[in-house]
């Protein structure tokens, strides 16, 4: 029997992460990663391509020593070498300047393409960019001496047509670097935003290329071992050099008079059971103290909204501990986001819950888009309000993932005065619970008393961070053009079922007939 020898294939160059890097072709990308997986690797061979096309730029490499300078430029010629492109050979040179009495100096180092254009590497921060032109690439930004400085100089290469890549493992919370990647979370540069973690580079095939390159063969064993002691070797370091978490970010993360001058006079409503059996009343008599609580209390504020302006929601679940929080707003026009009311349920039964968002949520004008936490029991409300209202209603699964990237808008918002909701003891604390953990801010697992003796969990800062989360859609302009509110009478196919609990204030129909 012939035995056909196994085919091995030549793996990518690349890596994924390195592909998605070396893919964007924004003008401005930031990059926070993990220490040793080959961003600069990724970005040379990217580099290598641009500056020998015809149609490429000059590019310029600033790494805060010399000796990432020199590796840079060498992997610029060797993926050129790669390529079957014609380059130079590597020239080296100094550049001299006085500042009064003190003489300084960089190290350049330069690869000439026949296209006509190069790749400069330099050792520290030059005095100054402005003179040039191309792709600026600034490596492991957060440890330069004068960042805000430098970028500054790196950003005036846009104006012609250049691009600026900066990527880094963190330095801190307090670091330059950290501060950008936060507003670019918040909308506030528009620049694209790359995060790859130890974890997220051994899930794309780090661990299989180390061991290609030392000649290991890759077993799982050795993978889970590779990984460990990597993890053992940076220690209590291991979150900031491995998981992009910059160091010392832990306390609150919204301070008392952020929140209190984004608070203006509204009400909190609340509801609570009549009765500790409520649960085990008959539907009809459930259904109807619900009405007559919303017909009191709710009509009379929905009825004030503003019919020309978009609308939407955030809801926070609880049952039998939290409370359930839901939280309307409108979009006004000058594209702030105004909560005009708040309403919270303790101990409120499933169906009274669903009672009372689809009451609230049928007469939204311009309902446009509402989140609800799916955790837990909050699923099937979460559930039922997609299946009532479709694409515009999403259920979200809170997680780290989902905090870290909604949360900086949200408190860009506060900032940027860009929020109204109303002023209550309670939800100032609910807000003032977020914490920092390991860089992310959440809502810890501690429990507070509102003023009312109620248990508490955030549970009002969650509804509003989910609020602002479904008004910042990326269609904000034109998402609700094809829609219409619903009716306020019965239902949106004209039935007058449970979809419609309660009437407008000039109906003559009995308040307890369903």
């Amino acid at each position: 029997m012939i035995v056909e020898p196994r085919e091995v294939r030549t793996p990518m160059a690349l890596l994924p992460y390195q592909q998605r890097w070396a893919a964007d072709r924004a003008p401005v990308k930031f990059g926070e990663k993990s220490r040793r997986i080959g961003m600069s690797w990724a970005e040379a061979a990217d580099t290598a391509l641009l500056s020998a096309s015809a149609s490429g730029m000059n590019s310029f490499y600033i790494g805060y020593m010399k000796e990432m300078a020199q590796e840079f430029i060498r992997d610029c010629a060797d993926f050129a070498k790669s390529y079957a492109l014609a380059a130079g050979e590597i020239s080296e040179s100094e550049e001299v300047w006085f500042e009064g009495e003190e003489r300084k100096s960089i190290f350049v180092y330069t690869l000439r393409f026949s296209s006509g254009y190069r790749i400069e590497a330099l050792s520290s921060a030059p005095r100054n960019l402005r003179g040039k032109q191309g792709r600026v690439i600034l490596d492991e930004f957060a440890f330069h001496s004068d960042q805000k400085e430098l970028l500054k100089a790196a950003l005036a290469l846009l104006i012609w047509g250049g691009q600026v890549h900066v990527f880094t493992t963190h330095n801190g919370v307090d670091n330059v670097f950290n501060n950008c990647i936060l507003e670019i979370r918040a909308g506030k540069r528009p620049y694209s935003l790359h995060r790859v973690t130890f974890a997220d580079a051994v899930a794309d095939g780090l661990y299989e290329r180390v061991c290609l390159r030392t000649g290991v063969e890759p077993t799982p064993e050795g993978k889970t071992a590779w990984v460990a002691d990597i993890y053992a070797q940076y220690g209590s370091d291991a979150e900031e050099e491995l998981d992009c978490v910059p160091s010392n970010s832990a306390g609150a993360w919204l301070s008392r008079a952020m929140i209190e001058a984004r608070m203006v006079e509204a009400p909190v409503l609340r509801w609570h059971p009549p009765a500790k059996d409520f649960f085990m009343w008959s539907e009809e008599m459930r259904k109807a103290e619900v009405a007559d609580w919303l017909l009191d209390n709710v009509h009379p504020l929905v009825r004030q909204l503003n019919p020309e302006l978009r609308s939407g929601f955030g809801m926070d679940f609880g049952r039998s501990g939290d409370l359930s929080v839901l939280a309307p707003f409108q979009v006004e026009r000058n594209l702030t986001r105004r909560f005009p009311f708040l309403i919270e349920l303790a101990n409120c039964p499933f169906d009274q819950q669903r009672e009372i968002l689809f009451y609230v949520g049928d007469r939204l004008p311009k309902l446009m888009a509402g989140k609800l936490d799916a955790r837990g029991n909050g699923q099937y409300l979460a559930e039922k309000a997609v299946q009532k209202w479709g694409a515009r209603v999403e259920a979200v699964m809170l997680s780290q993932t989902w905090y870290r990237e909604h949360t900086a808008p949200f408190k860009g918002a506060f900032e940027d005065g860009t929020i109204l909701l109303p002023r209550n003891a309670d939800v100032l604390d609910d807000l003032r619970a977020f914490q920092v953990v390991k860089g992310i801010p959440l809502i810890p697992d501690a429990r507070t008393k509102g003023q009312d003796g109620q248990q508490r969990h955030g549970d009002a800062g969650v509804a509003l961070l989910l609020g602002y989360a479904a008004s910042c859609t990326d269609d904000l302009g034109g998402r609700c053009d094809g829609f219409e509110s619903v009716p306020r009478h019965g239902a949106p196919d004209g039935s007058n079922g449970d979809r419609s609990l309660a009437r407008d204030a000039g109906d003559n129909t009995s308040r307890r007939m369903f």
